[in-house]
């Protein structure tokens, strides 16, 4: 078995970054959406600014979130170390790698017809979708924040707000109001959910029919894959 970078530290660092954010942001969404605690002292949450801190925090990991999209979405076309954008072209090829790995994922099977050394189109697909549903959040979600900006002032000046209006208003029409673009907002989460249940589940199910170490990708940024004959010459 030889070892194969597969994940660089910028890579890694925005991976746990993303996973850290995703838990705050459903957190305090999900607050927001339903409040479903208060302060733990005696005083009513709202002298405590519960909401409003929630508010907040769910702000600045969207935030965070818009920054790395940038950062993914740079790396996505123009990286040195690797270049996704490759494995979602329809070629055959591809074609090809994504069934291959999508029936052995569903049925269990350990044959692997292609070379696992470097990611495969199935996972690129696979994360794509990812980023295009966090692209949405981040829409609908600001959306929904300047809908509280009623008078089009902001503490850093008007342009704020309709900078976020022309970027954002679409939503409106598209799901027919303020309230529309809540739900979208808000069942979008759930299939994000569920799109980490099955990252999670991928991975695991990789490490132990592929025994290549792939579940420690995220953490050395390394796996393991057969050294074929002429690499050893």
């Amino acid at each position: 078995m030889k070892r194969v970078e597969r994940m660089t530290p910028i890579m890694r660092t925005i991976h746990w970054v993303n996973a850290l954010c995703m838990i705050a942001a459903v957190a305090t969404g999900l607050y927001i959406g339903h409040p479903y605690y208060q302060t733990f002292i005696a005083d009513p949450a709202v002298d405590k600014y519960v909401m409003a801190w929630n508010r907040w925090g769910h702000f600045i990991v969207a935030i965070i979130f818009d920054v790395t999209a940038i950062l993914i979405g740079y790396l996505y076309l123009f990286s040195n170390f690797d270049k996704p954008y490759k494995k979602i072209l329809p070629t055959k090829q591809n074609f090809i790698e994504f069934w291959e790995v999508f029936f052995n994922l569903i049925t269990f099977n350990r044959r692997k017809k292609f070379d696992s050394t470097h990611s495969d189109s199935y996972n690129i697909v696979f994360f794509t979708f990812f980023h295009i549903l966090l692209v949405f959040m981040l829409l609908t979600g600001l959306q929904l924040y300047v809908h509280g900006l009623a008078s089009g002032e902001s503490s850093i000046g008007t342009w704020w707000p309709a900078m976020l209006h022309i970027a954002t208003d679409w939503t409106l029409t598209v799901f027919g109001g303020n309230m529309g673009v809540r739900i979208a907002h808000h069942t979008a989460m759930y299939i994000i959910l569920m799109w980490v249940m099955s990252h999670i589940y991928y991975q695991i199910w990789r490490t132990i029919f592929w025994r290549e170490g792939d579940i420690g990708i995220v953490f050395s940024g390394h796996k393991f894959v057969e050294e074929k004959e002429e690499d050893k010459k």
